[in-house]
């Protein structure tokens, strides 16, 4: 591609003048400040509090609890041995529940 290294360069503020005269304009465009979204779409992704969930069938795979892993008492989250903080009277705790 060719540079004409002669032509007059635009400073910053000529680019800035330009470009606040094209916002300019197109505040004035109807069409700018819309967005081409379908409402009964976006609509089906909204979960509203509440809602009736009873058809809805969940796919996820359980997994026992490991032999490195543990439940802590506190929690009762099962964690990776490497998160155990300390042991209270038999009850394993987890670092973020000891913190």
């Amino acid at each position: 591609m060719a540079t004409d290294y002669d032509a007059p360069r635009k400073t910053d503020e000529d680019a800035s003048e330009e470009s606040i005269e094209e916002l300019k304009t197109r505040r004035h465009d109807k069409n700018s400040g819309k967005v081409d979204e379908d409402e009964a779409e976006a609509a089906e992704s909204f979960e509203l509090p509440g809602a009736d969930l009873s058809h809805e069938e969940l796919a996820v795979r359980v997994l026992p609890r490991q032999a490195d892993e543990f439940t802590c008492s506190s929690c009762f989250l099962v964690h990776h041995r490497s998160q155990l903080a300390e042991t209270k009277k038999g009850q394993l705790i987890c670092r973020d529940c000891a913190a």
